[in-house]
């Protein structure tokens, strides 16, 4: 029945990493296959001779002498303790894509476009980059990479050189949301997990990150394609920004930020905390718009939407809850693994046979190679269940260098590939950008920065 159900994974595996082939939205696969290995683990039940412990990530003692009842009442158990640990990571997600929405409503990120005084080229770059290092940090790599390449879309109208700009910005996005625990799906799972703090996070990643994000933008300033100043083009014509627009930009992303604070300060889960920054946005954003001085739109379209709908109820139905049901199926698939104790003999295999490279983590026993292999992947397969199956494969405790370094790697490694991050694949949609064009001209500047921020990493843990 193992292999059966290691089968279903594999197959919905390749089905969610060949979707732009098969043409299927990966949370179909996700959801198929995280049905039916729970329904092989429930029928087959009775003959497991092993059962995992997630609460206290070691193997049960006596599993084999349970009866069959007392095995399916046990499984209730373990999958209700997964559906509420995912559900924390759901929660949360719903949350900070509900800020960003509203945020939207209000025309906020046009503010940033106003950061854009200059028409040289290089100068350019380094603006957009720092932009998507510092707003993935805040909003994720995913809405930074987004709101980016839509102001890129205004001011620079050569699309052979736009291509070029988004491929920067896609590393930087990547790049900023590996050191904040609400800068990636993969952070912020590490984070609600347990496995990381807000601090040693930062500490410990910070300088690995901004290298993987500068030292490409440094050897792209060089390019001939960065030479020089961008045409004049036509302006093209915008809409009246609401007035709140920037009160709302620094409103939402200071409520986003404020997330791990509360945390800090009153050691709940951070999805309470994102619960209330959610409603003390929310609040306002209903006091503007029911004041007299509403938006000002002139799209008669947007203007009917903004009439009919809060501006909750609005960005509500604009979140992408594909994305919230992918991340529940692949969570739950990768808890099925985990539970059949698979995970942990992988983990166990790797620490016995996988060669060192001079140094191994501290005090896991886990080769660099290991992770540094995990980044390799996560620009081919989705750096989610990637993330998601180490949780389940090592028991290290909270802060360890392990984490810390499948963070970097599963964030950063992803930028190799067009289609090996959420924000490369946003940028792909936007902007039609070929997949052999990026392997061309990017992916070689996306391994160097991945390379250096993680020779960085492995010098930088020595201080801790």
């Amino acid at each position: 029945m193992e292999a059966a159900i290691i089968l279903v994974f594999v197959m919905g595996y390749l089905a969610i990493t060949l979707e732009h082939s098969l043409k299927i939205d990966k949370l179909i696969p996700a959801l198929v296959m995280m049905a039916i290995c729970w329904a092989l683990i429930s029928l087959g039940i009775e003959t497991f001779p092993q059962w995992f412990d997630s609460a206290k990530h070691t193997m049960l003692e006596g599993f084999g002498l349970l009866s069959g009842e007392e095995k399916l009442h046990l499984m209730e158990e373990t999958l209700l303790h997964h559906l509420g640990k995912t559900a924390e990571i759901l929660v949360f997600l719903l949350g900070a894509m509900t800020i960003v929405e509203i945020i939207d409503y209000f025309d906020g990120f046009s503010t940033i476009k106003d950061f854009v005084k200059t028409k040289k080229k290089t100068k350019i770059l380094w603006i957009f980059s720092i932009l998507a290092f510092i707003l993935s940090a805040i909003i994720d790599n995913l809405t930074a990479t987004i709101v980016l390449i839509s102001i890129l879309q205004k001011i620079v109208k050569d699309r052979d050189v736009r291509l070029y700009y988004a491929g920067l910005i896609i590393i930087a996005a990547n790049a900023g949301g590996a050191w904040s625990p609400i800068g990636d799906v993969t952070t912020t799972m590490l984070w609600i997990g347990k496995k990381v703090s807000t601090g040693h996070l930062i500490g410990y990643l910070f300088v690995p990150s901004f290298l993987c994000m500068a030292v490409p933008t440094v050897i792209a300033s060089f390019l001939p394609i960065f030479r020089g100043e961008l045409e004049h083009g036509e302006e093209v014509e915008e809409k009246k920004k609401s007035r709140f627009s920037s009160t709302m930009l620094y409103l939402g992303l200071g409520a986003i930020v404020f997330v791990p604070i509360f945390k800090m300060i009153t050691h709940l889960p951070p999805y309470v905390g994102m619960m209330l920054s959610l409603g003390v946005v929310a609040i306002f954003a209903e006091m503007y718009t029911s004041s007299k001085f509403s938006l000002t739109v002139f799209d008669s379209e947007e203007s009917d939407a903004h009439a009919l709908h809060s501006p909750v109820h609005h960005s509500l139905s604009k979140i992408e809850l594909p994305s919230i049901l992918f991340f529940l199926g692949i969570l739950m698939a990768v808890a099925a693994l985990e539970s059949l104790g698979i995970l942990f003999e992988f983990a166990n295999s790797l620490k016995e046979n996988m060669p060192m490279l001079g140094t191994e983590l501290h005090h896991s026993g886990v080769s660099d190679l290991v992770i540094l292999l995990l980044g390799v992947g996560s620009a081919v397969i989705d750096n989610v269940p990637l993330v998601a199956a180490s949780l389940g494969m090592f028991s290290e405790p909270m802060d360890n260098e392990l984490w810390h370094f499948v963070a970097y790697s599963a964030g950063t490694g992803g930028s190799m590939l067009i289609i090996g991050s959420a924000a490369g694949v946003v940028a792909m949609g936007m902007e039609k950008i070929d997949f052999f064009w990026y392997l061309k001209k990017i992916s070689w500047l996306a391994l160097i920065g991945f390379l250096v921020g993680a020779a960085a990493f492995m010098f930088t843990r020595t201080l801790f």
